[in-house]
């Protein structure tokens, strides 16, 4: 189908809620897209962090294919070998116990508050300025950013915001209806904030001198794009609550609820449930994609070329570049003026970026990547950024 009528059919049919570039995306191969006229970019977006290890990865694609043959979606009301197995590798790789499967990161989040509720017989929670946890109404008012919460107020009570990247802060907050507090080990929609090196550090300690829960949203951070599994693990540190989801799978939908014995213990039969959470494709996905990553060392792939990356980056000289950003293959460039230009030029110039605000570019690219790749990104991204000079 033509570029236009599918352009054409998406205003016609669709929810306008998301804005797009004038061209279709086709096909994927490791870190490049192609449109459906042939034209090739380099993918830096990564699916919003999702396509971890890529685009076209053949046998990845066969063990969701083979799994599809053989059974989709018998539900929860039964045992399916690939949800164990799965969970067992997540509990061991976590250090936490017990898992419950969604389809995304804000269901991941819903979850941890239902749970979190649960098991302390308490409602409020504290979260932290521009901070992004979901957009359901449990996971959006755990989110800052009031332009995405306003048109449905009034907000799911209970939460509360404070600065991020200060344990202090937090520590003055709490009250005796706290049950928890829910942050980004680093920011992502904010723009890429890395908080100082101990803020998790001092935040377990803050959660464990009050007794309250410490929940890590690990949506973006996760399945080892800072160069950890975790993004906590660079604290050394363990949190009560985890949510999961994004890379997970590598772009097929699942999110995943971990935490400690002593509190998913809490969860009942009847308390929470999902169609589709934890389906045998899903779950098979997520495990092979584990496996890949833990197989072909691309965590250390994303902390070796995620410092490549900073450092070519930073070796562009613009005045137009405010801070460049970030841990692994996580990473920001903030400018000084609105991007918009930018990415545009970039897009002609065959490079996907995204805007994490409206003068950040925020770098998701698949852990897959290479310092060729890098090279010729950061080439494109020199010429967009000084064209707008």
């Amino acid at each position: 189908m033509e570029t236009e009528k599918i352009i054409d059919l998406e205003k016609k049919y669709l929810m306008h809620t998301y804005s797009r570039p004038g061209f279709v995306l086709e096909h994927g191969q490791d870190c490049y897209v192609f449109d459906n006229d042939g034209k090739k970019y380099i993918d830096l977006v990564g699916g919003l962090a999702t396509c971890i290890l890529g685009h076209g990865n053949n046998e990845f694609a066969e063990a969701v294919r083979e799994q599809i043959k053989k059974i989709t979606n018998p539900t929860n009301l039964y045992y399916t070998e690939e949800q164990v197995k799965l969970a067992e590798k997540l509990a061991k790789l976590s250090g936490l116990n017990k898992c419950f499967f969604s389809n995304s990161g804000t269901e991941s989040v819903e979850a941890a508050i239902k749970l979190t509720r649960k098991s302390t017989k308490k409602i409020e929670i504290i979260a932290t300025k521009h901070g992004f946890h979901g957009r359901t109404f449990g996971s959006l008012a755990a989110t800052w950013k009031k332009k995405i919460k306003f048109p449905f107020n009034p907000m799911l009570k209970g939460f509360k915001h404070v600065d991020y990247g200060n344990a202090d802060a937090v520590e003055k907050a709490i009250t005796e209806k706290t049950a928890a507090v829910i942050v980004e080990p680093i920011q992502g929609e904010a723009g890429i904030v890395v908080p100082p090196h101990d803020y998790l550090k001092n935040l377990r300690e803050v959660c464990d001198k009050h007794n309250i829960l410490m929940i890590i949203d690990e949506v973006q951070t996760g399945c080892g794009r800072t160069g950890k599994f975790f993004a906590f693990e660079h604290s050394k540190i363990k949190p009560d609550i985890i949510t999961l989801a994004k890379g997970l799978a590598n772009g097929i939908p699942i999110g995943a609820t971990i935490a400690k014995e002593e509190i998913a213990s809490s969860f009942e039969k009847g308390d929470h449930g999902s169609t589709f959470g934890g389906n045998p494709v899903a779950c098979v996905a997520a495990d092979f994609t584990i496996d890949y990553i833990l197989k072909n060392k691309l965590i250390e792939n994303a902390s070796v070329n995620g410092n490549y990356f900073l450092k070519k980056l930073n070796s562009i000289k613009s005045s137009s570049i405010k801070e460049i950003k970030g841990k692994g293959l996580m990473i920001g460039i903030e400018l000084k003026e609105d991007n918009g230009a930018v990415i545009k030029k970039c897009i002609e110039k065959g490079l996907l970026i995204n805007p994490a605000s409206e003068k950040v570019l925020r770098l998701l690219p698949p852990l897959v990547i290479n310092k060729e790749i890098i090279d010729n990104a950061v080439e494109i991204m020199a010429s967009a950024i000084k064209d707008e000079n």
